[in-house]
């Protein structure tokens, strides 16, 4: 039901495929719930007109506002489709105003193969979801930009549908950022997760994508050097992500992916141990190591980090982070059963010997297919070869090569049999 205050320039059609100059509405008007809207015209609420739906409307042309928008989610779908009506229509769909657009639930499914699908001239403030199924959305870079509300989401972002331009996030809910680029008529979504840990105050951030160098793009006034940290060996030089930090404090978890499409092969075919990501501090003018865990099935990297007011994040490779620990109980209780070290890197080599410098166990490739050390002796000189060795402090000599440099680590390793 559509309510009574309208004022229409042009007729209102549901699933129809005629097409007019304009749809206007100078006036009121109402989707109710369980009700159908289609504006096949371009849209248009102007100043002083109000618009709320309730029900599910469909938008296959512009969409202007300078008007009210609004919506009762509590009582109503608030479903919002922005579509084509067929994959031969290839017209751009400009969503502008002076007002921010407000909706619950969207749909972004142009699928024309226009690139961009969607140019955004405005803010679009979203409580709900937002669906990409296809089409890109590149945003004006003055004024359009997306902003999910505290609890909204962003589902199905892909190469085929992503934000080109600034997406913000209010709240403190965990949110995967749809951000990505259009370079030479392609599409690359690049999406960034962030999850605040401080639940207490509001939280507030904008990201943008870049498929750039970093050393020679200059933003928010920072212009980011080759300058790194020793522990830097190959720093991204084709990508990086921006985070603007609007309100809120304390560290979150942040979480950057990684793509062939995008990211440089010297990264996407380093081992898991030698990846990073990196930070430019714009005070000392170096990118700083802030180490990362791998997930190599979802091709990303996490850390956990207080993101500042203004931040630029890229990827690299490093020197590779594992821990070793100094502790074998092989007494059979499944606790410290083996000498764990975790992350290392191949090729590797290591050696230990008993106090008086004997070597009771050497393998290359520790780690790999089961190979560790359970506190028996391998060493053909020992003469209790394959035995339990007896309690007692031990010590290794470990070397593994990483980013192409060889390394010698030296340290201890205390067996106990009780």
């Amino acid at each position: 039901m559509i309510a009574k205050k309208i004022n229409l320039w042009a007729l209102l059609f549901i699933g129809s495929t005629v097409c007019f100059a304009q749809t206007t509405n100078l006036g009121v008007l109402n989707v109710a719930n369980n009700t159908v809207f289609s504006s096949v015209a371009a849209f248009d609420n102007q100043t002083a007109a109000r618009y709320t739906n309730n029900g599910e409307a469909y938008f296959y042309s512009d969409f202007n506002n300078d008007g009210t928008m609004d919506y009762d989610s509590v009582n109503g779908a608030c479903y919002t489709r922005f579509e084509t009506q067929s994959e031969s229509d290839s017209s751009l769909q400009i969503i502008s105003g002076s007002e921010p657009i407000r909706f619950y639930d969207v749909l972004f499914n142009n699928n024309s193969n226009t690139l961009p699908a969607y140019e955004l001239q405005n803010q679009v403030i979203i409580r709900g979801e937002a669906d990409f199924n296809f089409g890109v959305i590149h945003n004006d870079t003055e004024y359009g930009f997306l902003t999910f509300e505290d609890g909204a989401g962003a589902v199905n972002a892909s190469n085929q549908s992503t934000v080109d331009g600034w997406v913000q996030k209010r709240g403190n809910d965990s949110f995967t950022f749809p951000v990505g680029v259009i370079s030479s008529e392609q599409a690359f979504n690049r999406p960034l997760t962030i999850t605040p840990s401080n639940t207490t105050t509001a939280n507030d951030f904008t990201v943008e994508y870049f498929l750039q160098n970093p050393e020679v793009t200059t933003i928010e006034g920072q212009t980011p050097t080759s300058n790194r940290a020793g522990s830097i060996v190959f720093l991204n030089n084709k990508e990086f992500w921006t985070i603007k930090r609007e309100q809120g404090s304390g560290a979150v978890a942040l979480n950057l992916s990684y793509s062939l499409d995008t990211t440089p092969v010297e990264i996407t075919t380093a081992p898991a141990s030698e990846l990073k990501v990196v930070r430019w501090n714009n005070t000392t003018g170096i990118w700083e190591d802030l180490g990362g865990d791998v997930d190599e099935v979802n091709e990303s990297i996490s850390i956990d980090y207080n993101v500042g007011e203004f931040e630029i994040f890229t990827l690299a490779t490093g020197m590779a982070t594992f821990q070793i620990s100094n502790g074998i109980s092989s007494n059979g209780d499944g606790k410290n059963d083996f000498f764990s070290i975790s992350a290392l890197p191949e090729p590797n080599n290591l050696k230990i010997f008993n106090r008086w410098g004997v070597k009771i166990y050497e393998t290359d490739n520790y780690n790999s297919n089961g190979n560790v050390f359970e506190g028996f002796s391998s060493a053909s000189s020992t003469i209790q070869s394959d035995k339990k060795l007896p309690t007692g402090t031990y010590f290794y000599v470990l070397t593994f090569t990483s980013s192409g440099q060889t390394t010698v680590k030296t340290g201890y390793l205390y067996i106990t049999t009780d």
